[in-house]
């Protein structure tokens, strides 16, 4: 192997022979033994391409209005601007560590805000994690429980960093899709006609599967599951003793009179759920980063093990200005002051705008009943412009996404990345709205969908 690396090398360096290349026969062995490793994890294979590298990058170009992203583009709510303040400014302790596994004052309002909410004695330092936002809840649960060949069950359509989350930590995905019900002529679609088939989802569980993520309200459908589907789901991970990873950071935008019902508070489901939520889309300050886990102490443990071998620690300050913001959420909560009760409502109303400035262009929304966004069937539009530009293995709805942004200055998300790769043909006729945007971002909307409907004439 040695001759073959030297010839290499000597043909290499052969033409700068007798010149100062400043390179030695010896560091031309390293360099070239170096440079044949191996760089990359094999974790990482297949997962390194997100589209959403792409599609932010297209939509922050001037004069798009970015509809795509989930975040709001308004303030958060004064006294979470001021917990923040008082945090960088007040007690110069608070520029320093804290207790790894989360600020105590945090985690015990935590205990005590949804203790009451899930009906358990939570504590604060057995049953409750902080961690770098949801995504970290997330990333961390998984590399804490999924092992190599165990099976994690995922409904589809499902936010995406569920699989490459999966993957990582040596699990199998296995996808069971939400099965849209028949178009009714004249009515718009609702989220709620997006059903598990029983038969189906019973079976998906293997004598393999460690676990199924279940996201309520769903991103990017905005289905709120049903006490109903909720019982289903519980009674066949009790069956095979299944953890149920349970994404619950839109629990506060619910619409239209329903109701969320949290998994864990359902009759044996505490101590095999880990409940996740966040501070970022509780009060619409997602750069904060804070999120957390509750659950029975028998996983927690797990997490705190991951937790502390990887990050250790969660910046001070933003879990400070968090904690004073669920102590005056709990002041007010139920009550017409309440933050979650305004924003709630305030949110419906952009659903609602935002839902008829589509019509008026002839895209259907299916009405989401929570979360930031709604998803708007486009197959009308299929039809009409069925060749749009794009690789010829590129979904339908992602040449139209990019389509949209740079003939008609708006930007939106392709559904099509919210599924399995088998799956994307089937549901590649939908995009995702965020619609939790500043009313200058839905007029600014109206305006682009006002000229985009006179190009289409009567």
């Amino acid at each position: 192997m040695f001759k073959n690396v030297a010839a290499i090398c000597l043909h290499l360096v052969g033409p700068l022979w007798g010149k100062k290349t400043g390179a030695s026969l010896t560091q031309c062995f390293h360099q070239t033994l170096t440079m044949a490793k191996r760089l990359q994890a094999r974790r990482l294979d297949g997962i390194d391409y997100n589209p959403w590298v792409e599609f932010i990058k297209l939509s922050s170009e001037d004069d798009i209005v970015n509809l795509g992203q989930g975040f709001p583009d308004f303030p958060p709510p004064a006294f979470a601007v001021e917990a923040f303040q008082h945090a960088v400014s007040g007690d110069f302790m608070l520029n320093q560590y804290t207790t790894a596994f989360g600020y105590p004052p945090l985690t015990r309002i935590l205990a005590s805000f949804f203790g009451k909410l899930l009906g358990q004695e939570i504590n604060p330092r057995k049953n409750v994690l902080v961690t770098m936002g949801a995504y970290g809840a997330l990333f961390t649960a998984f590399q804490a429980l999924v092992d190599e060949g165990d099976e994690v069950i995922i409904i589809e359509p499902f936010f995406d960093c569920y699989e490459p989350m999966t993957l990582m930590a040596g699990g199998r995905p296995v996808f069971v899709s939400l099965k849209p019900s028949p178009t009714r002529d004249g009515e718009l679609d609702s989220c709620s006609d997006w059903q598990l088939d029983p038969v189906e989802l019973a079976s998906k569980f293997t004598s393999r599967t460690k676990a199924l993520i279940l996201n309520t309200p769903s991103n990017p459908l905005g289905k709120v599951f049903s006490r109903a589907e909720l019982e289903l789901v519980a009674s066949l991970c009790q069956q095979h003793d299944v953890v149920c990873i349970a994404d619950e950071v839109y629990q506060w935008l619910v619409y239209d009179g329903y109701q969320h019902v949290s998994i864990a508070s359902l009759p044996g489901m505490w101590d095999r759920t880990l409940t996740i939520g966040s501070a970022g889309k509780t009060f619409s300050a997602t750069g904060w980063k804070v999120g957390w886990v509750l659950g029975p102490g028998r996983l927690l443990k797990h997490l705190h093990t991951v937790h502390q071998n990887s990050i250790f620690h969660c910046p001070t300050q933003t879990q400070a200005a968090v904690a004073e913001s669920f102590e005056r959420e709990q002041l007010h909560f139920g009550q017409p002051s309440s933050y979650f009760v305004q924003f709630q409502q305030a949110s419906q109303r952009s659903r609602d705008h935002v839902m008829r400035s589509l019509q008026s262009v002839g895209l259907r929304p299916i009405i989401p009943q929570g979360s930031y966004f709604l998803i708007t069937d486009i197959s009308e539009l299929k039809s009409k412009m069925p060749d749009l530009p794009g690789a010829t293995d590129e979904p339908y709805d992602s040449r139209f996404v990019k389509w949209m942004i740079k003939n008609k200055g708006l930007g939106a998300i392709p559904v099509s990345i919210f599924y399995s790769a088998p799956h994307r043909k089937h549901f590649d006729h939908y995009i995702r709205i965020c619609f939790v945007k500043d009313e200058s971002t839905l007029q600014a909307m109206d305006k682009k969908l006002q000229k985009w409907k006179d190009e289409l004439g009567p």
